[in-house]
Protein backbone atom coordinates (compact mmCIF):
# COMPACT_ATOMS: atom_id res chain seq x y z
CA UNK A 1 0.00 0.00 0.00
CA UNK A 2 2.84 2.36 0.82
CA UNK A 3 4.58 1.58 -2.48
CA UNK A 4 1.42 2.40 -4.47
CA UNK A 5 1.04 5.66 -2.54
CA UNK A 6 4.65 6.61 -3.20
CA UNK A 7 4.28 5.84 -6.92
CA UNK A 8 1.13 7.98 -7.12
CA UNK A 9 2.85 10.88 -5.39
CA UNK A 10 5.83 10.64 -7.77
CA UNK A 11 3.50 10.58 -10.79
CA UNK A 12 1.63 13.64 -9.47
CA UNK A 13 4.95 15.42 -8.85
CA UNK A 14 6.15 14.73 -12.42
CA UNK A 15 2.88 16.06 -13.87
CA UNK A 16 3.09 19.21 -11.79
CA UNK A 17 6.73 19.76 -12.87
CA UNK A 18 5.78 19.38 -16.55
CA UNK A 19 2.85 21.74 -16.06
CA UNK A 20 5.21 24.35 -14.60
CA UNK A 21 7.62 24.02 -17.50
CA UNK A 22 4.82 24.39 -20.04
CA UNK A 23 3.56 27.48 -18.23
CA UNK A 24 6.96 29.20 -18.09
CA UNK A 25 8.10 28.41 -21.63
CA UNK A 26 7.44 31.33 -24.03
CA UNK A 27 5.36 30.77 -27.11
CA UNK A 28 7.38 30.29 -30.35
CA UNK A 29 5.28 32.89 -32.20
CA UNK A 30 6.05 35.59 -29.65
CA UNK A 31 9.77 34.84 -29.46
CA UNK A 32 10.09 34.83 -33.25
CA UNK A 33 8.64 38.34 -33.47
CA UNK A 34 11.28 39.83 -31.17
CA UNK A 35 14.77 40.17 -32.72
CA UNK A 36 17.67 39.02 -30.57
CA UNK A 37 19.84 41.95 -31.67
CA UNK A 38 19.79 44.85 -34.12
CA UNK A 39 22.84 45.97 -36.10
CA UNK A 40 23.23 49.66 -36.93
CA UNK A 41 25.81 50.38 -39.64
CA UNK A 42 26.62 54.04 -40.44
CA UNK A 43 27.64 54.55 -44.09
CA UNK A 44 29.76 57.29 -45.67
CA UNK A 45 28.03 59.69 -48.04
CA UNK A 46 29.90 58.26 -51.02
CA UNK A 47 27.44 55.33 -51.14
CA UNK A 48 24.91 57.67 -52.74
CA UNK A 49 27.02 57.68 -55.91
CA UNK A 50 25.64 54.32 -56.99
CA UNK A 51 23.25 55.89 -59.60
CA UNK A 52 26.29 57.40 -61.34
CA UNK A 53 27.96 53.98 -61.32
CA UNK A 54 24.88 52.37 -62.89
CA UNK A 55 24.66 54.99 -65.66
CA UNK A 56 28.42 54.73 -66.26
CA UNK A 57 28.13 50.97 -66.74
CA UNK A 58 25.20 51.43 -69.15
CA UNK A 59 27.16 54.03 -71.13
CA UNK A 60 30.26 51.82 -71.16
CA UNK A 61 28.29 48.87 -72.52
CA UNK A 62 26.51 51.07 -75.07
CA UNK A 63 29.73 52.64 -76.35
CA UNK A 64 31.37 49.21 -76.53
CA UNK A 65 28.50 47.92 -78.68
CA UNK A 66 28.08 50.96 -80.96
CA UNK A 67 31.28 52.93 -80.45
CA UNK A 68 33.02 54.80 -83.23
CA UNK A 69 30.82 53.49 -86.09
CA UNK A 70 27.79 55.17 -84.51
CA UNK A 71 29.70 58.44 -84.18
CA UNK A 72 30.82 58.33 -87.80
CA UNK A 73 27.27 57.51 -88.91
CA UNK A 74 26.02 60.64 -87.15
CA UNK A 75 23.96 58.75 -84.57
CA UNK A 76 22.79 60.65 -81.50
CA UNK A 77 23.12 57.63 -79.20
CA UNK A 78 26.77 58.26 -78.13
CA UNK A 79 26.03 61.92 -77.40
CA UNK A 80 22.85 60.98 -75.49
CA UNK A 81 24.74 58.50 -73.32
CA UNK A 82 27.42 61.08 -72.52
CA UNK A 83 24.84 63.76 -71.71
CA UNK A 84 22.92 61.32 -69.51
CA UNK A 85 26.09 60.46 -67.58
CA UNK A 86 26.93 64.13 -67.03
CA UNK A 87 23.40 64.91 -65.88
CA UNK A 88 23.22 62.06 -63.35
CA UNK A 89 26.72 62.91 -62.08
CA UNK A 90 25.72 66.56 -61.56
CA UNK A 91 22.55 65.60 -59.67
CA UNK A 92 24.50 63.11 -57.53
CA UNK A 93 27.07 65.73 -56.58
CA UNK A 94 24.34 68.20 -55.66
CA UNK A 95 22.70 65.58 -53.41
CA UNK A 96 26.05 64.91 -51.71
CA UNK A 97 26.82 68.59 -51.25
CA UNK A 98 23.48 70.00 -50.09
CA UNK A 99 20.77 68.80 -47.74
CA UNK A 100 17.20 68.91 -48.99
CA UNK A 101 14.76 68.75 -46.07
CA UNK A 102 11.03 68.72 -46.69
CA UNK A 103 10.71 72.53 -46.60
CA UNK A 104 13.57 72.95 -49.08
CA UNK A 105 12.08 70.38 -51.46
CA UNK A 106 8.73 72.18 -51.31
CA UNK A 107 10.47 75.49 -52.05
CA UNK A 108 12.35 73.88 -54.93
CA UNK A 109 9.07 72.57 -56.34
CA UNK A 110 7.57 76.08 -56.38
CA UNK A 111 10.74 77.46 -58.00
CA UNK A 112 10.50 74.88 -60.79
CA UNK A 113 6.82 75.72 -61.30
CA UNK A 114 7.73 79.41 -61.50
CA UNK A 115 10.44 78.70 -64.08
CA UNK A 116 8.04 76.63 -66.19
CA UNK A 117 5.45 79.40 -66.03
CA UNK A 118 8.12 81.94 -66.99
CA UNK A 119 9.17 79.77 -69.93
CA UNK A 120 5.55 79.63 -71.14
CA UNK A 121 5.31 83.42 -70.94
CA UNK A 122 8.59 83.84 -72.83
CA UNK A 123 7.37 81.49 -75.57
CA UNK A 124 4.18 83.56 -75.81
CA UNK A 125 5.63 87.09 -75.84
CA UNK A 126 9.15 86.45 -77.24
CA UNK A 127 8.90 83.56 -79.71
CA UNK A 128 12.36 84.30 -81.17
CA UNK A 129 14.05 83.54 -77.83
CA UNK A 130 13.31 79.80 -77.91
CA UNK A 131 15.01 79.14 -81.30
CA UNK A 132 18.12 80.96 -80.01
CA UNK A 133 18.27 78.71 -76.94
CA UNK A 134 17.62 75.66 -79.11
CA UNK A 135 20.45 76.54 -81.48
CA UNK A 136 22.81 77.12 -78.57
CA UNK A 137 21.91 73.75 -77.05
CA UNK A 138 22.30 72.05 -80.42
CA UNK A 139 25.89 73.24 -80.55
CA UNK A 140 26.74 71.17 -77.47
CA UNK A 141 27.95 67.66 -78.35
CA UNK A 142 29.28 65.92 -75.23
CA UNK A 143 31.06 62.75 -76.21
CA UNK A 144 33.22 60.21 -74.37
CA UNK A 145 34.49 56.86 -75.58
CA UNK A 146 34.02 53.43 -74.03
CA UNK A 147 37.41 53.52 -72.28
CA UNK A 148 36.40 56.63 -70.32
CA UNK A 149 33.18 55.04 -69.07
CA UNK A 150 34.90 51.75 -68.18
CA UNK A 151 37.55 53.63 -66.20
CA UNK A 152 34.90 55.69 -64.40
CA UNK A 153 32.94 52.52 -63.62
CA UNK A 154 36.04 50.85 -62.24
CA UNK A 155 36.96 53.84 -60.05
CA UNK A 156 33.43 54.26 -58.68
CA UNK A 157 33.07 50.53 -58.13
CA UNK A 158 36.38 50.41 -56.24
CA UNK A 159 35.31 53.35 -54.05
CA UNK A 160 31.97 51.73 -53.18
CA UNK A 161 33.59 48.36 -52.43
CA UNK A 162 36.15 50.06 -50.19
CA UNK A 163 33.35 51.87 -48.34
CA UNK A 164 31.48 48.57 -47.91
CA UNK A 165 34.57 46.93 -46.43
CA UNK A 166 35.31 49.90 -44.15
CA UNK A 167 31.88 49.86 -42.48
CA UNK A 168 32.47 46.27 -41.38
CA UNK A 169 35.01 47.62 -38.87
CA UNK A 170 32.75 50.29 -37.37
CA UNK A 171 29.19 49.34 -36.48
CA UNK A 172 26.79 49.23 -33.52
CA UNK A 173 24.98 46.26 -32.02
CA UNK A 174 21.88 46.78 -29.91
CA UNK A 175 20.79 44.08 -27.50
CA UNK A 176 18.04 44.08 -24.90
CA UNK A 177 20.34 45.01 -22.05
CA UNK A 178 23.35 46.69 -23.68
CA UNK A 179 24.54 48.77 -26.61
CA UNK A 180 27.83 47.64 -28.16
CA UNK A 181 30.14 49.68 -30.39
CA UNK A 182 32.45 47.52 -32.50
CA UNK A 183 35.27 49.54 -34.07
CA UNK A 184 38.86 49.15 -35.23
CA UNK A 185 40.73 46.43 -37.10
CA UNK A 186 41.03 44.36 -33.93
CA UNK A 187 37.32 44.79 -33.14
CA UNK A 188 37.63 47.09 -30.13
CA UNK A 189 34.48 47.09 -28.04
CA UNK A 190 32.69 49.69 -25.94
CA UNK A 191 29.56 48.96 -23.95
CA UNK A 192 26.65 51.21 -22.99
CA UNK A 193 23.54 50.27 -20.99
CA UNK A 194 20.17 50.30 -22.76
CA UNK A 195 18.37 51.18 -19.53
CA UNK A 196 16.90 54.62 -20.17
CA UNK A 197 18.28 54.73 -23.74
CA UNK A 198 16.74 57.51 -25.83
CA UNK A 199 16.60 57.17 -29.62
CA UNK A 200 15.81 59.91 -32.13
CA UNK A 201 15.34 59.51 -35.88
CA UNK A 202 16.03 62.36 -38.28
CA UNK A 203 15.59 62.47 -42.06
CA UNK A 204 17.41 65.63 -43.11
CA UNK A 205 17.64 64.90 -46.84
CA UNK A 206 14.63 63.74 -48.84
CA UNK A 207 16.73 62.64 -51.83
CA UNK A 208 19.09 60.53 -49.71
CA UNK A 209 16.02 58.91 -48.16
CA UNK A 210 14.69 58.18 -51.64
CA UNK A 211 18.00 56.64 -52.77
CA UNK A 212 18.68 54.28 -49.84
CA UNK A 213 15.80 54.90 -47.40
CA UNK A 214 18.49 56.30 -45.13
CA UNK A 215 18.51 58.75 -42.26
CA UNK A 216 20.21 59.70 -39.00
CA UNK A 217 19.86 58.02 -35.62
CA UNK A 218 20.79 59.82 -32.40
CA UNK A 219 21.38 57.58 -29.38
CA UNK A 220 21.46 58.98 -25.83
CA UNK A 221 22.56 56.34 -23.32
CA UNK A 222 21.83 57.07 -19.69
CA UNK A 223 24.83 58.54 -17.89
CA UNK A 224 26.66 59.44 -21.11
CA UNK A 225 27.68 63.07 -21.55
CA UNK A 226 27.48 63.18 -25.35
CA UNK A 227 25.07 62.03 -28.02
CA UNK A 228 25.97 59.14 -30.30
CA UNK A 229 25.19 60.24 -33.85
CA UNK A 230 24.91 57.54 -36.51
CA UNK A 231 24.82 58.98 -40.03
CA UNK A 232 23.29 57.36 -43.11
CA UNK A 233 21.60 54.32 -41.57
CA UNK A 234 20.18 52.37 -44.53
CA UNK A 235 16.47 51.35 -44.32
CA UNK A 236 16.08 53.47 -41.21
CA UNK A 237 12.33 52.89 -40.84
CA UNK A 238 12.84 49.12 -40.67
CA UNK A 239 15.65 49.55 -38.14
CA UNK A 240 13.44 51.78 -36.00
CA UNK A 241 10.69 49.14 -35.91
CA UNK A 242 13.20 46.46 -34.90
CA UNK A 243 14.57 48.68 -32.12
CA UNK A 244 11.06 49.33 -30.85
CA UNK A 245 10.35 45.59 -30.66
CA UNK A 246 13.72 44.80 -29.09
CA UNK A 247 13.83 47.51 -26.43
CA UNK A 248 10.11 47.35 -25.72
CA UNK A 249 10.39 43.71 -24.60
CA UNK A 250 12.04 42.38 -21.47
CA UNK A 251 13.10 38.75 -21.38
CA UNK A 252 12.74 36.84 -18.09
CA UNK A 253 14.41 33.45 -17.92
CA UNK A 254 13.52 30.96 -15.15
CA UNK A 255 15.93 28.12 -14.52
CA UNK A 256 15.30 25.11 -12.30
Amino acid sequence: MSEETTAAENNFSEKSESAKVEKVAPSPAKSSQEPARVYLVPHPSVVFLYPTLIVSLIAAIGMTIWGQPAVEAGSRIPHTLSALFLGILAVNLIVLTLDFPRATVLTLFFIICTLVLGLVLVMTFAPNFIPWVKDMAAGLHPLANASFFWIMSGVLGLILITAKIAVQFDYWEVRQNELLHHHGLLSDLRRYPTEGLQIEKEINDVFEFMLLRSGKLILRPQGNNRDLVLENIVFIDHKEKELTKLLGARQVEIRT
